[in-house]
């Protein structure tokens, strides 16, 4: 279980961290939303006004603001330190050595992304003294407790895990901590006594892609359009935040059915929206729930296979080039851009703080709270996503660097990215 509290300083509360702040008033370019996506609503009954995320805006006191204003700080890796020692952590100096266990290779973003990111911030901020040791586990949750065993053996100072199975990994943690390192859950809360998280806020993502479909289906939208709702792995503590935020959005619309995709291959998402196409029938689905751009595209061969031609608007998140190119194409409506590189390097950050025993959890660097099943008040530091339409590509994954329009725009591509406006 994954729970993240915010607000002010009530029991039983966690506060707004520096990525909500800037999420919501900070520049466009910084914030969770960029310029021409759609609104998100207010959820009923609770209480959000016109805030976005899990529990909405109550308010910034000036000590959030500051926080929002460093926000682009921590993500180069140049926040200042809390000054403070743990006594109870092992100091590494420069000297600095960070296990890096990621979950699976399918997703571009791991080996486009947060390897190359996570190894050039340690060697950055240790001043080329530090080391990444790095495994994939290839989704396999057992191949993944071995690989954190064997970082153990080697005494790593901090292991950076992106679990495969949230909960399946406990345990492994747990020795983790017993011999004395350090373990920072990335991108998924793993369970056990974790010291630190690092994370894209889950229910937001929900929230936006829900809001886009919401968009794409036009006002005419009711109980009689019917979606295919094509959710992630189950093993995922992310999936379920995407799948409540985006069914937070969806409210006037019906559900006509739903799926948790296995190790969010694009395969088990086919196979699970042939039998929606024949459950359902293929002129009856008004739009289609994605919870990721691999799925996606398992989603678009299945409605072509059936025989569909004007397909229904579709979503994503990860913003992979194929993903992007399907937005320019038509064929997917929206995918959701999650700055890698940010959260990349904030987790090196964090890594490396932590192995030299500086204090995170009051530091700028983790101004959120999460907590899992056994811990609670883990520091925590949530970045803010962006959706990716025709009209945004340009000011998103252009603008930062992500793709070139030559990247998006092949010989296949041209002709759609002349019609968007997308030229090189």
């Amino acid at each position: 279980m994954k729970t993240f509290i915010r607000g002010t300083a009530r029991a039983g509360t966690v506060r707004t961290g520096a990525a909500r702040v800037a999420a919501q008033g900070a520049a466009p370019g910084a914030g969770a939303v960029a310029e021409g996506a759609p609104a998100l609503r207010t959820r009923r009954g609770a209480g959000r006004g016109a805030g976005f995320g899990s529990a909405g805006f109550r308010g910034a006191r000036a000590a959030g603001v500051v926080c929002a204003l460093t926000l682009c700080a921590a993500a180069c890796g140049h926040l200042p330190g809390s000054g403070d020692d743990d006594p109870h952590r092992k100091v590494a100096g420069d000297a600095v050595k960070v296990g890096l266990l990621l979950p699976e290779k399918e997703t571009a973003r791991y080996e486009r992304f947060d390897r190359p990111v996570v190894e050039e911030q340690v060697k950055k901020l240790t001043h080329g003294k530090g080391t990444v040791v790095y495994a994939n586990a290839d989704s396999s949750a057992g191949k993944q407790k071995a690989q954190m065993d064997d970082m153990i053996d080697d005494n790593v100072d901090t292991i950076l895990v992106d679990a495969v199975d949230a909960k399946a990994i406990g345990p492994a943690v747990g020795r983790a901590k017993a011999a004395g390192i350090n373990v920072i859950a990335y991108d998924r809360l793993a369970e056990g006594p974790v010291d630190g998280y690092i994370t894209f806020d889950g229910e937001l993502v929900g929230q936006v892609q829900g809001r886009a479909l919401m968009e794409a289906l036009g006002k005419h939208a009711d109980k009689s359009s019917r979606i295919v709702m094509m959710n992630g792995s189950p093993t995922d503590p992310n999936a379920a935040l995407f799948k409540k935020g985006a069914l937070a959005e969806l409210q006037d619309v019906t559900i006509a059915k739903s799926y948790d995709t296995v190790d969010w291959k694009p395969e088990n998402a086919r196979a699970n929206m042939a039998a929606a196409i024949k459950s359902i029938g293929a002129r009856n689905i008004a739009g289609v729930y994605s919870a990721n751009d691999g799925m996606a595209g398992g989603i678009v061969t299945a409605l072509k296979d059936a025989g569909v031609t004007q397909l229904p608007p579709i979503t994503g998140q990860d913003a992979e080039l194929p993903a992007v190119q399907r937005v320019v194409a038509g064929e997917q409506y929206m995918t959701v851009y999650k700055p890698y590189r940010q959260e990349a390097a904030v987790a090196a950050e964090m890594a490396v703080k932590i192995s030299q025993g500086r204090l995170i959890e009051f530091d700028a660097l983790a101004m959120d709270r999460a907590k899992n099943a056994s811990t609670r008040d883990i520091p925590s530091h949530l970045v803010p996503v962006r959706p990716v339409m025709q009209r945004t590509i340009a000011s998103t994954v252009v603008k930062d660097g992500i793709y070139t329009v030559k990247d998006i725009c092949t010989p296949a591509y041209e002709a759609a990215c002349r019609t968007i406006g997308l030229e090189k």
